[in-house]
């Protein structure tokens, strides 16, 4: 499969979960640190799951606003979407990712926020990089 690409971006990562990472225009600068329930010290800093979390939810509200667009539903400025990643070790061996995305559509009716979150879980470049990698969970509130 090839993706025609119209942005890409480079972040460098120093000194692993407990390092930073930052992106290489500057604008994005992360500490880094372990959680406690990975063994770490936690820490202030941030961790990949949280970004993943973050990049998610974001990219998935833009992937509604495209999919209302097709299919003629005005998706709210109130949107929200509340992505929950999970990090632990896989039956296979390794570590694993699990997420879950809340998304709460004020005002709009049951069928067509469920038609809206199906067909940005289509679009959603995040959906579709894990799809068949790891299980997405899609609860609208």
């Amino acid at each position: 499969m090839s993706v025609d690409v119209k942005y890409s971006t480079r972040a460098t990562a120093t000194g692993g979960r407990d390092g930073e990472a930052r992106s290489e225009d500057g604008r994005f600068v992360a500490r880094l640190s372990t959680p406690k329930e990975l063994g770490g010290a936690g820490g202030e800093g941030t961790n990949p799951e949280q970004l993943f979390a973050a990049g998610y939810s974001a990219c998935f509200i833009g992937a509604l606003k495209v999919a209302g667009a097709q299919l003629k539903i005005k998706v709210p400025a109130e949107t929200s979407v509340t992505a929950t990643v999970g990090i632990g070790p896989r039956a296979a061996g390794g570590f694993g990712i699990a997420a879950d995305l809340e998304i709460s559509l004020p005002g709009v009716e049951r069928a067509d926020a469920e038609k809206l979150v199906q067909a940005a879980h289509q679009i959603c470049p995040y959906s579709n990089a894990t799809r068949n990698n790891l299980d997405v969970g899609l609860t609208i509130a």
